[in-house]
């Protein structure tokens, strides 16, 4: 449990692009969804199999199937841009929502919108968001998953702060982190130092 931070060499080459403000729109949606993608690859690696009978065009044999169901719950909107990677990747998978604003005078994340599958409680979940800055839209969302009863939580986050993380796991040590690079701070408006910018804006050409 706790916080993991990847050291792969693509994941880590394609962050580099991203993090340049130079790169557009277009290539950024499709490297993030692509970093995306390679962290499921990596933190699947332990989920449970039954296996199945299945019939080959020569035979009858032996085929696996995952045991649990795989929910995964983009925070809104840069959430989103996590999506489709993971989305191909496991196509059975079901997608959650929550939609929060971080108020701009106190912080404090606001949710506007939350729409759970139902069978949610017994499934392995997935909490995207490109940037864990302050923590508080991913607790937020870890507190709505607990009430519904959830057992199995995993935040993925491109890039986050020790500060967050701190945050979270000192209310939260059962949950497991996920990064791809632990940046410096936060500046004064609490954007990661030094980040790729505004992760929502970058996705979707808003800024």
């Amino acid at each position: 449990m706790g916080l993991h931070v990847f050291n792969h060499p693509l994941m880590k080459h394609k962050l580099s692009i991203i993090r340049d403000q130079s790169c557009g729109t277009k290539m950024f949606r499709e490297i993030v969804e692509e970093l995306s993608a390679l962290m499921v690859y990596e933190i699947s690696r332990d989920l449970g199999l039954k296996e199945i009978e299945i019939e080959t065009p020569m035979a009858k044999t032996v085929g696996y199937q995952l045991i649990k169901d795989i929910v995964i719950i983009p925070i809104l909107r840069a959430g989103l841009g996590m999506t489709q990677g993971i989305q191909n990747l496991i196509p059975s998978l079901k997608i959650a929502h929550v939609g929060m604003y971080r108020d701009p005078i106190t912080l404090v994340p606001q949710v506007y919108y939350a729409k759970f599958p139902p069978n949610i409680k017994d499934a392995m979940t997935y909490i995207l968001d490109p940037l864990l800055a302050t923590g508080g839209s991913i607790m937020k969302t870890i507190e709505f998953l607990k009430e519904k009863g959830v057992k199995e939580i995993k935040v993925l986050s491109l890039i986050g702060v020790q500060e967050g993380v701190n945050r979270i796991l000192d209310k939260h040590p059962d949950v497991e982190i996920y990064l791809i690079s632990l940046d410096q701070h936060l500046n004064d408006h609490a954007y990661i130092i030094p980040g790729l910018g505004d992760a929502g804006d970058r996705l979707f050409g808003t800024k």
